[in-house]
């Protein structure tokens, strides 16, 4: 609004009306411009503790304690009983055993008694241990392949054929493309870093050497890949969320923002049946007909955000005759929203509401782990109450506050989502939020971190194959080099049927070598 002196108006009703406006803007700016310098130069922790004194010295009320952020480990009230703290877990003594050992004697300088001349005799031993570690070793693989003809005919020359290799014609052992493929999907390091810690072991390797490796690697794990989504999507529920994934762009001389979309699983905090697992899926938009034609086969609830595009999902499953689509919103994100306006403004109303979720969470805490039945009726015994009250604040807060105001949108947003924010107050299965799938994310924003952006379409392709294979391995507790690489070695070599790929999803991999182990244990 200009305030050109020309332009203002003479009547002085009509000025206040404009004082009035411009000073409801500028306090809605100022928030903004709070929260824009707490992005950029305050913490990145959600925990209230961290906040500065001087920003929460208000009258507090009955709220003589900072309330916990979501899922952090905080100390309990001193009314309330303590946990007893678990041991830290620093493998004293305990090194593991399936490690192999390398033992070495220390014998004395000199075995013969120094009073009598005598030889000594043994009569104990003290044995320590440490943990050590063998370099990288990088070494070839030469096969031979005799040739063997007849010396009275000379026709019929015999020759076992060539092993089948990751590339054709290549340079690499399966085992080499799975530790490149882990290094960058598992461990974050980018090609461009691999290609230097192979140069100073005195190997040149181009990073478009290694890029073609771990192209080829991900068209072989393919079909594995999509047994994988198609098992995430089979679930009665799924937790859902994207993350923006730069690619090249060469014609507009920039990167194109496209989207990497996360579907995960989770069981275990109820003891579920189904294994933790995580698909990613790139995608060059953030549209509902790209999430629509993702999830076209599920149907369930669908555990996300408050982005639009799941709501706008749901409801054209409403309206036409496939699979039907519940949505559980996350509470997290509600409660986030409240502890910026807490950061930004020290509002005593939003740290109300910040205090009243953080019950939610106490609870939460106490029935992780639960079965499914234990875990609804404690949140309908105590969380239900927790929430009603929840919901009557924010109602009150609504006609007391400015819709303008950052504590009235926040107050705005979770009451327009509040039957998806209570969901898990009707099923014992579901989450109080989707920090799963968050969790799953951070390895994917790490590794995009350190590589900044995908080469092409093919590449962000690539990119979504491998980390949904090497994420989820990890997910189920195995090492995820040594799957990699025995997969990657039973697809190339045909071994294993096109039609009994699910043997090897990192679940099924994982009963089968404990099975294998429990038999050797017997056997010996």
């Amino acid at each position: 609004m200009s305030l050109r002196p020309d332009l203002l108006p003479s009547d002085p009703d009509e000025l206040k009306r404009m004082v009035l406006v411009l000073g409801a803007e500028n306090a809605e700016l100022r928030v903004y411009a709070d929260l824009l310098r707490q992005m950029i130069f305050g913490v990145k922790s959600e925990k209230l503790a961290v906040l500065d004194p001087a920003q929460i010295a208000l009258d507090l009320g009955d709220l003589s304690e900072v309330p916990v952020a979501a899922n952090d480990d905080a100390a309990e009230d001193e009314d309330r009983p303590r946990r007893k703290r678990r041991p830290a877990s620093r493998n004293m003594g305990a090194l593991p055993k399936h490690l192999p050992r390398c033992e070495e004697v220390i014998e004395p300088g000199s075995t013969i008694c120094a009073c009598c001349g005598l030889p000594l005799h043994r009569i104990g031993e003290d044995v320590s241990e440490a943990l050590d570690i063998v370099p990288a070793l990088l070494r070839v693989i030469r096969t031979v392949r005799p040739k063997y003809a007849c010396r009275t005919c000379e026709a019929n020359v015999v020759q076992a054929p060539a092993r089948p290799r990751v590339m054709d014609g290549g340079m690499a052992t399966t085992a080499l493309v799975a530790h490149v493929v882990v290094s960058k999907f598992a461990w974050h390091l980018p090609l461009y870093r691999q290609a230097q810690i192979f140069g100073s072991s005195g190997i040149e390797i181009d990073r478009g050497t290694l890029g073609g490796w771990v192209g080829r690697a991900a068209w072989w794990l393919k079909p594995l890949y999509e047994r994988l989504l198609a098992f995430i999507r089979a679930q009665p529920r799924v937790f859902c969320d994207e993350t923006p994934l730069p690619r090249l762009d060469p014609g507009r001389k920039r990167t194109k923002v496209c989207q990497l979309w996360a579907q995960a699983i989770d069981d275990r905090p109820w003891q579920g049946p189904a294994p933790p697992a995580v698909g990613y899926v790139f995608a060059e938009s953030r549209g509902t007909a790209e999430i629509e034609t993702q999830l076209s086969t599920f149907g369930g609830i669908l555990q996300v955000d408050g982005y639009a595009a799941y709501k706008s999902l749901a409801k054209r499953r409403r309206k036409s005759n496939a699979a039907p689509l519940g949505l559980a919103f996350c509470l997290a994100h509600a409660r986030r929203k409240f502890v910026e306006v807490v950061k930004t403004t020290g509002s005593t109303e939003a740290l109300a509401v910040v205090a009243a979720i953080a019950e939610v969470y106490r609870i939460e805490e106490r029935v992780r782990g639960m079965g499914a039945e234990e875990r609804l009726s404690v949140r309908k015994a105590e969380s239900a109450c927790q929430m009603a009250a929840l919901k009557e604040r924010l109602e009150m807060l609504i006609d007391e506050v400015s819709a303008k105001s950052s504590l009235g949108k926040a107050a705005a947003y979770t009451l327009a989502h509040w039957q998806g924010l209570t969901a898990f107050l009707d099923d014992g299965r579901i989450e109080v939020d989707s920090n799963i799938v968050e969790r799953s994310l951070k390895p994917v924003c790490l590794t995009k971190k350190n590589a900044l952006f995908a080469g092409s379409s093919r590449g962000g392709e690539t990119w979504a194959v491998l980390a949904s294979l090497v994420n989820s391995a990890k997910l189920n507790g195995l090492d995820p080099e040594t799957w990699l690489a025995d997969v990657l070695e039973r697809i190339v070599s045909g071994k294993v049927a096109i039609n009994r790929l699910d043997a090897l999803l990192p679940w099924n991999w994982k009963a089968e070598q404990e099975a294998q182990d429990q038999m050797e244990i017997m056997a010996a």
